[in-house]
């Protein structure tokens, strides 16, 4: 049996490594990237042989996922899932905050994930997802006037995907916007909810229930549709 493969964006630490990690310990295939080398996902591929690629990309550089591209062009991905966040200005508003924090928020949160996934479209076939990682913080039905920038860049994410999966009806895709819940990351900080092991396995779970799904999807971790 031909084992399926994930290719993860942002899998050097965090949220995204232990990804990688669940699905390795499922039996997949994972092609990581990092924006440079990883000391953990160096340390996973030996205890996984044979089973984990890492690839170097930063997904604010457009030639750079360009050639991820190229690299895998005869690979097929069954689940493209793109990992990528920075949170700044956190407890700033507009009339504090710098242009230079919410532009950078804005191009890593939303411009560039949703850019790396209409570049990286045509590996995954028909019936495969692209998953991207949001927060329920994205939301403007729920909005609770905390992180506002960063709110901002992921309600963003949110109305681009909106538009790819317009735009890509015919992919046959199943498009996931994944909210996690609040993890006790570096991003989430101490005081987040969640450990890593009560989020990602439920996240993955969820993931793999949805496959086949044709069009978009807002799911948190314990796969309900959010009220977007």
């Amino acid at each position: 049996m031909t084992k399926q493969t994930a290719l993860i964006l942002g899998a050097s630490r965090g949220l995204g490594l232990a990804l990688a990690e669940e699905w390795l310990g499922r039996g997949w295939n994972v092609i990581a990237t990092a924006r440079g080398g990883s000391d953990d996902l160096t340390q996973l591929a030996k205890r996984f042989p044979g089973s984990l690629e890492m690839e170097t990309v930063d997904i604010n550089d457009e030639k750079g996922v360009r050639a991820l591209h190229d690299r895998l062009a005869d690979r097929q991905v069954d689940v493209l899932f793109v990992n990528a966040g920075i949170a700044r200005a956190i407890e700033q508003s507009p009339a504090t905050a710098s242009e230079g924090d919410f532009f950078d928020m804005m191009l890593t949160n939303a411009f560039s994930p949703v850019r790396a996934a209409e570049l990286l479209r045509d590996l995954v076939p028909a019936g495969g997802t692209i998953a991207i990682m949001t927060s329920e913080l994205g939301s403007i039905t729920n909005a609770s006037g905390g992180w506002q920038l960063y709110s901002s860049s992921k309600a963003a994410l949110n109305m681009l995907m909106k538009g790819y999966a317009a735009k890509n009806a015919r992919d046959g895709h199943a498009l996931l916007l994944v909210a996690p819940g609040w993890v006790r990351t570096k991003m989430g900080g101490s005081d987040a909810s969640l450990s890593v092991e009560e989020s990602i396995p439920l996240v993955v779970d969820m993931i793999e229930a949805n496959r086949g799904t044709q069009g978009l999807r807002y799911l948190d971790r314990f796969n309900k549709s959010l009220p977007w």
